[in-house]
């Protein structure tokens, strides 16, 4: 049987029956419906984009919510208002004051330029506790030139007539080496590496929540790390790119995504060896090919749920 490609969110209702009362009728009254509890753990695709200024898609960020406690993966432009977008479609967790850990995969800006806002905007809305982050080495240097890059501003906010904190806009930095990173009462996140390009240093992540396993590729090529770190998983997020796009790019282009980046065909044999409960695409590559196109590349080899990923979505 075929695998569902999705285009949009996974949506799962709960009916509840409205029939009459048995006791006023005298009708049999059936044995309520058994109504699974609620999934303690979501997530956020706050942008699926990748370098190219592509206005529906901000730059990579996933958010794990697991109680309405969100975990950040990677801060791409546009971090923040994606954050506040979800929380007004009713994702509780994604207030912005609520914003304080995050886990990035690497220092490539596509990846970071939302760092600064994510470090601030918090703190000016209310956010009273350092932000936690952890990620590659470059990451203590990056935080403290950002830091210092907005010296006055903190200045200015601190000592002037604006009523705010004076710990929110801190951060403490965990440069961390594969293996597991952070625990706390709601989920374990390890760090295993992966290869992109000429970084010396770049992450993939396992979370495990109450209810889910979710792993997060980052930017790669095909690596043996996201098998044997899925392992079954119940999902794997995954970056990707055109393998009929690739074809259509100069030489030196190919050169560097093959190099940096996972094809479609690549991807596939990745999911069946790792064979993920689903497939979540993000930083898509298209190159001229549409959503349909690269799904059935992954298809020819692997026959399992996918979702081709868009901002704000919910799974």
């Amino acid at each position: 049987m075929r695998g569902r490609f999705v285009l949009g969110p996974l949506v799962v209702l709960a009916a509840a029956s409205c029939g009459s009362d048995a006791s006023s009728t005298g009708a049999h009254r059936s044995a309520a419906p058994q109504v699974e509890p609620p999934a303690r753990t979501r997530i956020v695709l706050l942008g699926t984009g990748t370098p190219n200024a592509d206005p529906d898609r901000s730059g990579p960020a996933v958010a794990i919510v697991v109680d309405d406690t969100p975990y950040l993966i990677d801060l791409g432009p546009g971090v923040v208002r994606r954050a506040a977008a979800a929380y007004r479609a009713g994702v509780e967790g994604m207030k912005v004051s609520n914003l304080k850990t995050a886990f990035i995969t690497h220092l490539h800006t596509d990846h970071t330029l939302g760092y600064a806002d994510f470090v601030f905007t918090p703190w000016v809305l209310e956010r009273d506790a350092p932000a936690e982050v952890y990620g590659p080495r470059g990451l203590e240097a990056m935080t403290g030139h950002l830091l210092a890059a907005y010296e006055e501003d903190i200045r200015v906010r601190i000592d002037g007539l604006e009523p705010v904190n004076t710990g929110g806009y801190r951060v403490n930095v965990h440069e961390v080496e594969p293996g597991l990173i952070y625990e706390d009462e709601k989920v374990r996140v390890t760090a295993f590496p992966v290869e992109h390009g000429s970084w010396p240093q770049s992450f993939g992540y396992r979370f495990e929540t109450p209810d889910r396993t979710i792993v997060i590729s980052g930017d790669t090529r095909p690596s043996p790390a996201i098998a044997e770190n899925c392992r079954g998983c119940d999902v794997l997020i995954h970056e990707v790119y055109s393998q009929a796009g690739f074809d259509r790019r100069a030489p030196e282009w190919q050169r560097y995504h093959s190099s940096f980046h996972t094809s479609a065909p690549e991807l596939g044999r990745i999911a069946a060896e790792a064979q993920p409960g689903m497939l979540i695409l993000y930083h898509q590559l298209l190159w001229g090919s549409t959503a349909d196109e690269l799904v059935e590349e992954i298809r020819q080899v692997w026959d399992g749920e996918i979702v081709y990923g868009n901002d704000l979505e919910v799974y």
